[in-house]
């Protein structure tokens, strides 16, 4: 222990120092010990190709606070990190460096593709670890899981086995969401739907008997080349005597059906609609219905193919531009009208995404998810806040079949075996050599992998060891609650749960705390296009790890977005520095002390006061944290430690530090150390860095603050009368006031005169003369009966039981303030009247950017309220004169 700290608090100089110390005692190492309770939680895991975000940092900054107080609490808290192999983001990065070197994936083959995947991993896949660690993450690092590793390899492969021994994964002809651009299916959650203007065509469809024709309207012409189809409501009066026609679809000559089918919407376009079922999921599902043939007429690159007939190797688009020509040469083309309309784009690439019908695995989902409904309607799996709830509940009661294959290379290969010879497939977790059937070697292994989520979904267990029996899996498992953004309810928590139902009989974890986002200062979302992104290392480089954190930790509630303000951050490293130089006083003040017990007999109401308050804090801290209300629970510590402990306590402690009486001295030092203290813990989980620094330096007999004991409520500080306090506060807020409104110097000393209507509140306040005399600045304390006249030229300030009158004769001087004050109003009055000005005028506003408006209208609101206050003070003088 060193009994001062630096005059200066510097978080560089500190923060690496504590990480390093933290993780070479193995601090953050998380036993399975059976004399202890578990709490688990596991860390969303970033991509490998990610770098930390002001969403990353929310998030782990949320899961730190409640991971750190747990372990203070005494539990074996386990914080298991790890990442996320992101099989589409991390190929595309190294196919990025490839197109460098000129060259591409396909020149250097799958085995040598995947072995640039895996030095690129290795050479990067780390950097956000390293951020995490800056960030003050107290992660198991020891447990760290990578979701290729071999035993979640290993994992994955049972899943997928015996689901398909279930009959719950199937490969068929199936219509799919397909990147041209990643050149791979997405699932339905990972195309990204925008409103976009586009066009719609209306095009003639003749009927093959020459008796006219039907119109249909389309917004994506070149598909029309795949076309089986024409449908319409079985309602439409307009056309029920034309199902079961044949139509001839133009530019192809091929004879087509009408068809009646309830899906078509009368109101839309002119009520009939082309089918498609090579190129449309709800054409697909009416071919099915109809028994329509599919054509696919477009490749993989979303070139047209060999079924487009003379417009193959055309790209779709100039497809498109070449068909709408040639209708409207032959007369097929009516009109084109603006359409606003939802396009599905992919969520890595941002490409419009191309429904197609391919051969795909899939996992039928209505028997994965029934469980997983009725876990959440248990209350076994709660969300947080309960709102949540519904979204997930709708999502899987109207689910799809899920597509788990991608067409990449990185990624968990899928384990099925195809043999060359007789065409047997077989799925089995070892690799398959020698055909089961046919017993020949001409073996090859499905050329496609799963898609990310479906490794991630097995995360709660699979790095707890499953599907091997470990000790970690029985101790750890169920984990306890799940930190993470909304935008991944339906990619991850959810298959999440009904993968833990179906493997582990048990739910994942008992909570499900949901972020929202940080947006910047004007609610926008952060991004790349709006060049609005905060770096949150940038903010740590700067402001120290512990000032982010609490900026993202204060206002923050769960589900909501929360907007990043600069000023924010200048308030928390404000606060930090505050947190540093109250303590730094305490220590200076600590000379001869030695901890113990506080005498409770010995103590005067202002101790009893904030070792109540500490008590009551320590209540509603802990209180908030279990509900995850991380936002509630930083400001009550925060309102706290600087306003009752800072600015009052502190201020009245002095009176017996430097009083003269040892007793009291001694007294006041165990109460500052007692209170900091526990100040201090409870405001570990929030700012650990700056905590153990300090905490450091106090005597005690522990290792660090981080496991150290958690504050615990005391019945016994509940002290009844520490509500009597709050009399003397009002009483020296109130005179405070009056002196500020004045104008009085604070060398001043002012008289006091106490009109006192309750006896109860004047044997309070003559009690606490020397506190009201130091905090207040009065010299002298005067009390008087109710029925006392009010003192000449005085200003008063009511609080309870009593009326406090405070003489200005002497105390200012009424002209000259009166003087001042009329100059200042004229001053006002004048920038009123410009900003005014400013603010009527129609050219400033519509041609200064927002931001410059707002300032300006924020500037004549202040001024307003600047002038309100001034007249004020002008009327209080002028009744006194």
């Amino acid at each position: 222990m060193e009994k001062n700290l630096p005059s200066v608090y510097n978080p560089k100089e500190v923060e690496e120092k504590w990480y390093e110390y933290w993780e070479r005692e193995n601090l953050f190492y998380a036993e399975a010990d059976s004399k202890k309770e578990p709490f688990t939680i596991v860390i969303p895991p970033p991509n490998v190709t990610g770098q930390l975000h002001m969403g990353h940092a929310l998030n782990n900054t949320l899961q730190d606070i409640i991971i750190r107080a747990k372990r203070m609490q005494g539990y074996s808290a386990l914080w298991l990190p790890g990442t996320d192999h992101a099989g589409i983001a991390t190929e595309a990065k190294v196919k990025e460096q490839l197109a460098e070197e000129g060259f591409s994936k396909y020149d250097l083959g799958r085995e040598k593709f995947l072995e640039r995947v895996w030095a690129w991993k290795e050479k990067y896949g780390g950097t956000i670890i390293k951020q995490l660690k800056k960030l003050g993450s107290s992660c198991d690092w020891s447990r760290l899981r990578f979701t290729m590793d071999e035993g979640l390899s290993k994992a994955v492969r049972e899943v997928f086995v015996r689901l398909y021994e279930k009959g719950l994964i199937y490969r068929g002809d199936y219509i799919v969401n397909w990147c041209p651009t990643c050149k791979t299916t997405l699932s339905d959650i990972e195309v990204e739907h925008e409103d976009e203007t586009g066009k719609l065509y209306y095009v003639k469809y003749p009927l093959k008997d020459g008796s006219g024709h039907l119109m249909v309207a389309t917004t994506r012409p070149e598909t029309m080349l795949g076309d089986t189809a024409v449908a319409v409501n079985p309602e439409d009066e307009r056309y029920r005597h034309l199902v079961g026609k044949t139509l001839i679809l133009p530019v192809v000559g091929r004879e087509i059906p009408v068809i009646a089918d309830s899906y078509v919407d009368m109101e839309f376009g002119t009520g009939a609609v082309k089918v498609t079922p090579g190129h449309d999921p709800n054409d697909f599902e009416m071919g099915l219905r109809h028994d329509l043939p599919v054509i696919n007429v477009m490749d993989e690159n979303g070139h047209m193919n060999e079924n487009a007939g003379k417009f193959a190797g055309l790209d779709r688009y100039e497809c498109r531009k070449l068909i709408l020509k040639e209708l409207e040469e032959k007369g097929n083309l009516e009109k084109i009208e603006e359409l606003s309309h939802s396009v599905g784009h992919c969520y890595r690439c941002n490409t419009t995404v191309e429904p197609m019908v391919s051969k795909q695995w899939f996992v039928k989902m209505k028997p994965l998810a029934a469980p997983a409904i009725e876990v959440v309607k248990q209350g076994k799996v709660q969300f947080v806040p309960d709102r949540f709830t519904r979204i997930y509940l709708n999502w899987l009661e109207n689910i799809r079949d899920w597509c788990i294959s991608r067409q990449l290379w990185w990624g968990h290969r899928i384990p099925a075996w195809y043999c060359k010879d007789c065409g047997e497939m077989t799925v089995s977790r070892e690799d398959i050599t020698v055909c089961p059937k046919c017993g020949r070697t001409h073996i090859e292994q499905d050329q496609d992998v799963l898609d990310t989520w479906f490794s991630s979904a097995l995360w709660p267990f699979s790095t707890l060891g499953w599907p091997d029996e470990t000790e970690d899996l029985k101790y750890f498992y169920p984990t306890s609650v799940l930190v993470t953004a909304y935008d991944i309810i339906f990619f991850w928590v959810a298959r999440m749960i009904f993968s833990a139902m179906e493997f582990m009989k048990q739910e994942p974890f008992k909570y499900v705390v949901i972020t929202g986002l940080v947006r910047d200062a004007l609610g926008r979302k952060m991004s790349k296009s709006l060049g609005n992104g905060i770096d949150p290392l940038e903010v740590i480089d700067k402001y120290g790890a512990d000032t982010l954190r609490f900026t993202l930790s204060t206002g923050n509630a769960p589900g909501n977005d929360m907007r990043f303000y600069w000023e924010k951050v200048e308030a928390s490293r404000n606060f930090a520095n505050k947190i540093w130089n109250a303590s730094r006083f305490v220590m200076m003040n600590l000379e001869g002390f030695k901890p113990g017990e506080v005498d409770i007999q010995a103590l005067t109401l202002k101790d009893r006061w904030i070792l109540k308050r500490i008590n009551d804090i320590t209540k509603e801290v802990t209180q908030a944290l279990d509900k995850f209300e991380i936002g509630i629970a930083a400001q009550n510590i925060y309102d706290f430690f600087w306003s009752e402990f800072c600015d009052w306590y502190i201020e009245m402690a002095k009176i017996d530090l430097y009083g003269g009486d040892d007793l009291a001295k001694k007294r006041a030092q165990q109460v500052l150390y007692f209170v900091l203290e526990r100040a201090l813990k409870l405001l570990h989980p929030f700012m650990p860095f700056i905590t153990e620094e300090i905490w450091q330096h106090l005597p005690h007999d522990g290792r660090s603050i981080m496991v150290s004991k958690w504050p615990e409520y005391d019945p016994a500080w509940d002290f009844t009368d520490a509500g009597d306090m709050e009399v003397v506060m009002d009483a020296v807020r109130g005179i405070r006031n009056i002196r500020a409104e004045m104008n009085v110097s604070p060398a001043r000393k002012a008289k006091a005169v106490v009109r006192v209507s309750d006896p109860f509140v004047m044997d309070i306040l003559k009690n606490s003369t020397e506190i009201i005399h130091t905090l207040a600045k009065v010299e002298d304390m005067e009390f008087i009966t109710q029925d006392s006249p009010a003192p000449h030229k005085a200003l008063t300030c009511v609080i309870k039981g009593a009326e406090i009158f405070v003489p200005m004769e002497g105390l200012v001087d009424i002209e000259t303030e009166i003087e001042r004050l009329q100059k200042e109003h004229t001053n006002l009055e004048k920038e009123i009247d410009r900003v005014s000005k400013k603010l009527s005028n129609e050219g400033f506003l519509a041609k200064a950017p927002q931001d410059v408006v707002e300032k300006e209208r924020q500037k004549e609101k202040d001024y307003l309220d600047m002038m309100e206050k001034v007249e004020q003070r002008l009327n209080m003088l002028k009744e006194l004169k």
